[in-house]
């Protein structure tokens, strides 16, 4: 069983995973933004850094939200066997909708402060 079906139990470790790479992706690019090209601090929250963080996290929290939809999809049509592709598939979906709240709670700042304080 190939682990991108929406019914492998690694499905139940993905939302997670891409969150956190989020994360580090977010602040460590952040870092290196702001010491390398740092946006007038005058502006304050209307920067192209600024943008450019809440393109990206809301691009990131779509691919999340139809990831759970994905797998909220697919639990129904897994009666192949015995109900724990049921299971998983549910689970994963509320991991991956738990995953995009957090993803854009995390890029809301970026629509309030200024990038580089």
């Amino acid at each position: 069983m190939s682990p991108w079906l929406p019914v492998h139990p690694a499905q139940l470790v993905f939302g997670l995973v891409i969150w956190s790479g989020w994360f580090v992706l977010l602040y460590g690019g952040l870092s290196v933004a702001c010491e390398l090209v740092p946006p007038a601090e005058k502006r304050g929250a209307m920067t192209w850094l600024n943008g450019l963080i809440l393109l990206l996290g809301a691009a990131l929290a779509v691919f999340l939200l139809w990831l759970a939809r994905r797998c909220w999809r697919a639990a129904p049509a897994s009666d192949q066997g015995t109900d724990s592709g049921r299971f998983v598939a549910r689970i994963a979906a509320g991991v991956y909708l738990t995953s995009a709240l957090a993803a854009f709670a995390l890029t809301l700042p970026s629509v309030v402060m200024a990038p580089c304080l």
